[in-house]
């Protein structure tokens, strides 16, 4: 999916939600494990539930890879499902690669070769040659770690070099230098508030991929005040929040129920920008 039809999808149905699909064995509806594959039964419901209300689906491949061969297999229906039935949807890989070149380029095939996903999570610490094998792919996204939401952000990420330039800044200026607007985005968390204002001095029209709306606390209408442009440029992520909503057998209902109050949310503040 190219940046033009991202953006149309985008205006077309009033959100940029993005549903994080982090399913748990241990946490969905008991009642589903009676299913052959209860880890797709629970993701092919909330996608049917959700679909109407979000522009995307992020799989996080910890939650597959934790069972194996059979999560894998799981993680790779949920995408075929995903294709055939929602063909209009941004699809995430939140892997997080990133390793040399020769090992980068076997991910990229793995992702965007194999599996023909719309984008993947990459840590960017490795440098340019860890990163270029996956711009390779025409239509496919890189999605670059800039500024997390979690504890441990602020070991590494807002340190300063001599010049006062932050580390979270650099990996945004440099990478700049490997890709453009319309293959790269970045990942930035919901909960970082008005550190947006200084992420868009340095990419003032990349997308932002932004976790922690939801059960992190992070703020929507703070993240679109600062982080919003004309395109809109966000990609907001939910996932427990809406997937874990309810744990019974209305737990489709719920989720959908969920997604479609963030959905007129984003309606409100898309409605604040002109297109």
């Amino acid at each position: 999916m190219n940046r033009s039809q991202l953006v149309y999808n985008i205006f077309a149905k009033k959100s940029f939600l993005c549903v994080g699909l982090d399913t748990d064995i241990k946490k969905i509806p008991q009642h589903l494990l009676s299913e052959k594959d209860p880890v797709l039964a629970f993701n092919k419901a909330i996608i049917d539930a959700t679909a109407p209300y979000c522009v995307a689906y992020k799989p996080n491949l910890a939650f597959y890879e934790s069972l194996g061969v059979k999560g894998w297999i799981a993680f790779e229906e949920t995408i075929k499902y995903l294709k055939s039935n929602y063909p209009n949807h941004f699809i995430i890989a939140d892997a997080k690669r990133g390793d040399i070149g020769n090992t980068s380029a076997m991910y990229a095939r793995s992702f965007f070769g194999e599996l023909d996903i719309d984008s993947l999570t990459v840590a960017p610490y490795m440098g340019e040659d860890s990163v270029a094998p996956f711009l390779t792919y025409e239509g496919k996204w890189v999605i670059l770690l800039a500024l997390t939401s979690n504890k441990g952000s602020l070991n590494f990420q807002l340190s300063e070099d001599k010049s006062g330039e932050r580390l979270f800044e650099k990996v945004l200026r440099t990478s700049q230098q490997w890709g453009n607007d319309e293959n790269m985005m970045y990942v930035v968390g919901a909960t970082q508030g008005r550190m947006f204002e200084d992420i868009r001095k340095v990419a003032p029209t990349h997308f932002l991929l932004v976790p922690g709306v939801g059960a992190q606390g992070g703020s929507l209408e703070e993240v679109c005040k600062y982080g919003m442009t004309k395109d809109c440029g966000l990609l907001v992520n939910s996932s427990r929040a809406i997937i874990y909503a309810d744990s019974t057998e209305n737990f489709a209902r719920v989720a959908a129920e969920k997604a479609k109050e963030v959905q007129e949310q984003m309606a409100v503040e898309l409605g604040k920008i002109s297109k």
